[in-house]
């Protein structure tokens, strides 16, 4: 697959799913603001519902949580920082793979970098919870870097652009130590992940390698395997019957086991084996 060594930022258009996830995600903080405001016990409720805690999904099986807490934010300064990475990187991710896959990328990473950390925290790694983009952020910022490797972007507050590798060589190192200075917290373990769930997603999804290929190759080789043994059958049949009535199969088959060709073609008709 060809991969683009250059990369020109320029201000992306609003649309297609990178203006739903972020008109969804500020529509789900509005709403908060809103209930905190009218109704503050029915906000925290639907914010213990939302974020994702594995004791509560060890607990009471809120696995929903794997999926909405990338919808969920802490404040308008994380939704912010959540919301620029998703338009400006992911817009142009969103240009390269078409809408379709950009939510299987979105939601695939954010979902599997919840499930990965929830099993981690078994071994008492990623403690606490989880919320917010920052999962899918990372998966676009590594798939943005696979697509343009040799790009350089701009970043906030730096007024000079930086190589996309180092760029996301410098998150996960800060992310690192967050996660280790927060006594391993989940909040920065999930996002961590999302740099790993988003090089799976363009190895194995984009790349049309399917995590079911490996599956779904066998068994259809063997049921190909069948339906040529029973026409393998069919033939020996069929051949033992001519023997049988005093004729030679060597006049209908050739050496495959195919039917010969007819000397003469009725109607100027073509023959199909």
């Amino acid at each position: 697959m060809r991969r683009d060594t250059t990369f020109q930022f320029g201000l992306p258009r609003f649309q297609g799913a990178v203006r739903h996830i972020v008109l969804l995600a500020v529509g789900v903080w509005l709403t908060f603001i809103l209930l905190n405001i009218v109704d503050r016990p029915t906000a925290d409720l639907l914010l213990r519902w939302g974020v994702l805690n594995p004791q509560a999904i060890r607990d009471h099986g809120w696995a929903w949580q794997f999926l909405t807490y990338a919808f969920v934010h802490a404040g308008p300064w994380h939704l912010l920082m959540c919301l620029v990475g998703i338009y400006f990187i992911g817009s142009s991710v969103e240009e390269r793979v078409g809408q379709r896959a950009f939510w299987q990328l979105f939601i695939g990473s954010s979902v599997l970098a919840g499930v990965l950390g929830f099993l981690l925290s078994f071994a008492g790694v990623g403690r606490g919870a989880a919320l917010g983009a920052g999962a899918a952020d990372n998966a676009l910022l590594m798939v943005f870097y696979l697509f343009f490797r040799g790009a350089s972007i701009l970043v906030f507050p730096l007024p000079f652009q930086i190589p996309v590798k180092w760029v996301v060589i410098a998150f996960g190192a800060v992310e690192l130590g967050y996660f280790v200075l927060n006594g391993y917290a989940l909040f920065y373990l999930v996002q961590l992940l999302g740099l790993g769930t988003g090089y799976l997603w363009y190895r194995f999804a984009w790349r049309r390698a399917s995590l079911l290929g490996p599956i779904r190759n066998p068994f259809a080789d063997l049921r190909n395997n069948y339906y040529r043994w029973k026409r393998r059958r069919a033939s020996k049949k069929f051949q033992v019957y001519m023997r049988k009535h005093g004729q030679d199969p060597k006049e209908y088959f050739d050496e495959y086991g195919n039917f010969r060709p007819p000397d003469e073609k009725k109607d100027g008709g073509r023959w199909i084996n």
